[in-house]
């Protein structure tokens, strides 16, 4: 009896080493925070040229909304924080590759990218509206007046594959400056811009000499930006989740907020926005 005894005890032990170590596994598989933490850096990916969330000032320092967030965050983990910038599908695919640890840019989920990565908790609400030609609105007054339309933007965004799904012709630009963008439309060189209400104010209100405007009442397609993050980088996004809700309770987002648009962008607006879907 006591060998019987004595080999259901080591069996058992055996068994329950496999499960701990399973778990331990299974527990240390997402190294996403650790890594920021043993690094002392957090690396992340933006553009440097979408005002007013990720631009250079005249100082030749990177600032803006999401910018100045993600330093905060940092801040608060205790790691320094460096900057490697792309256009948007550089930023995606720097994500993919593991070169950066979360992406700001403004960015939402749609589409396949929903399949792929996560955002963290809401940075910014908004809408959708677009930017036409002072003198003539460029000939434009609804959604379905973009047929035919030279309309500007980076390819594959959400805003152009809406736009080219009610007959516009594209204009694909790679990571071009604001002031690029505003010229082009005011030229005829292309027509309209469809974009975020919020950037799209900010970005006519610092360029008053170019006679361009956002269209009016004509906006769409409530959404919900923040940090972009890989799926799998669950433990970081959570701790970055955690920071970013004691900044909101705190008042620093909002403090950010109104430095960059003049409004609490971290609340969801009064009004009432239509939803459209891609033709």
């Amino acid at each position: 009896m006591k060998k019987t005894n004595t080999w259901k005890t080591l069996a058992l032990l055996s068994l329950s080493g496999i499960i701990l170590t399973a778990c331990g596994q299974k527990s240390t598989g997402d190294t996403s925070l650790t890594d920021v933490e043993d690094n002392k850096e957090l690396v992340v990916a933006t553009s440097g040229t979408l005002y007013p969330s990720s631009y250079y000032n005249d100082d030749n320092e990177l600032i803006g909304y999401d910018v100045d967030i993600a330093k905060e965050v940092a801040k608060r983990l205790g790691v320094d924080i460096s900057f490697k910038e792309y256009n948007v599908d550089g930023q995606v695919t720097s994500l993919t590759k593991g070169e950066t640890d979360f992406a700001a840019n403004d960015f939402g989920l749609e589409g396949d990218r929903a399949d792929k990565f996560n955002l963290s908790q809401p940075l910014k609400y908004s809408f959708d509206s677009m930017i036409v030609r002072e003198s003539d609105d460029s000939g434009i007054a609804s959604l379905e007046d973009l047929k035919g339309k030279k309309t500007a933007g980076e390819p594959n965004t959400s805003y152009m594959k809406l736009a080219e799904s009610y007959g516009a012709e594209l204009v694909t630009y790679d990571n071009a400056t604001n002031d690029q963008y505003l010229t082009d439309v005011a030229n005829g060189r292309t027509d309209v811009i469809l974009n975020d209400y919020y950037l799209q104010k900010m970005t006519v209100a610092a360029m008053p000499d170019v006679p361009v405007k956002i269209l009016e009442d004509v906006y769409f397609n409530p959404s919900e930006t923040g940090f972009l993050f890989v799926k799998d980088h669950q433990a970081l996004l959570d701790k970055v989740n955690s920071i970013l809700a004691d900044m909101k309770e705190d008042g620093t987002i909002e403090e950010i907020s109104q430095t960059y648009f003049q409004a609490d962008v971290s609340v969801k607006p009064d009004q009432e926005i239509e939803t459209v879907e891609t033709k």
